[in-house]
């Protein structure tokens, strides 16, 4: 019984590690298919990056299983290759060669074509998370790691804020469907998102909300896992209703066709 024992609990171990990309290979592959990444929302990829980073400074606080913490490793190192496929697919699309970049680096073949006009920091909320390269996006990132790290080091003795830190781990993650569930709304269509993996969401989800609730987890967890499970439910209902009673595409005026936010 001992070798079955650990055969169950290895195999437990690498569905908790591995379980979390599994949602996202159809929607890599219809988009890297179709070389369209317009039904899918990258700020899906920051919510689970900023999630699985805060995930891993929470650890240092207060050490949790390991295959939660590897999890939070794949799910970010998964989170950038999505975003690395939807940025080439988006840019070879686009008519515009302006480029939205989070720090300014230009090459010499986009200064002979346009001279920028440019500081350090070519920053602007318009266009956040919308830049032309896939390293603005690995700067931000380390960014935003560099600067929760100091923090958190500086603050490692104090059991509110890793408290709070953790929290904020667990509801970032519990709004992972919401940049989705908007993107749908704006295009009033679910054209372009893969409905396998809204439905591994929602059985993901469930199963872990209901592993909340039996095993009296944390308060906030179960929580954050209902409501996860209700913007899975939302997403669904979306599918349904743009799929029997089609709507009419929201015009984007604010921004031209070349610049949509993905």
């Amino acid at each position: 019984l001992v070798p079955m024992q650990q055969l169950v609990s290895w195999g437990a171990a690498g569905a908790m590690v591995f379980g979390g990309v599994v949602p996202y290979i159809p929607q890599y592959r219809d988009i890297r298919r179709t070389q369209n990444a317009e039904g899918f929302s990258t700020y899906v990829c920051l919510v689970l990056l900023v999630a699985n980073i805060l995930r891993i400074l929470f650890w240092f606080g207060r050490h949790f299983e390991s295959p939660l913490l590897w999890q939070s490793i794949i799910m970010i190192i998964t989170m950038l290759l999505m975003l690395k496929l939807c940025t080439e697919v988006r840019v070879s699309n686009e008519l515009n060669v302006k480029r939205r970049s989070f720090a300014a680096a230009d090459s010499k073949d986009e200064e002979i074509k346009a001279p920028p006009k440019r500081s350090y920091l070519d920053f602007d909320l318009n266009y956040f998370w919308h830049w032309s390269k896939f390293t603005d996006y690995v700067q931000c990132v380390l960014t935003f790691t560099g600067v929760t790290g100091y923090i958190t080091y500086l603050w490692l003795d104090s059991s509110l804020f890793v408290e709070t830190l953790g929290f904020l781990a667990v509801f970032t993650e519990a709004m992972l469907g919401v940049p989705q569930l908007y993107r749908n709304y704006q295009n009033r269509s679910t054209e372009g998102m893969s409905i396998k993996m809204v439905l591994m969401w929602t059985s993901g989800d469930t199963f872990k909300t209901v592993y909340f609730i039996l095993n009296q987890a944390p308060f906030q967890f179960s929580i954050c896992g209902l409501l996860q499970v209700f913007v899975d439910i939302a997403i669904l209902l979306q599918v349904y209703l743009y799929s029997h009673y089609p709507q009419k595409p929201v015009s984007h005026t604010a921004h031209p066709a070349s610049t949509k936010a993905l």
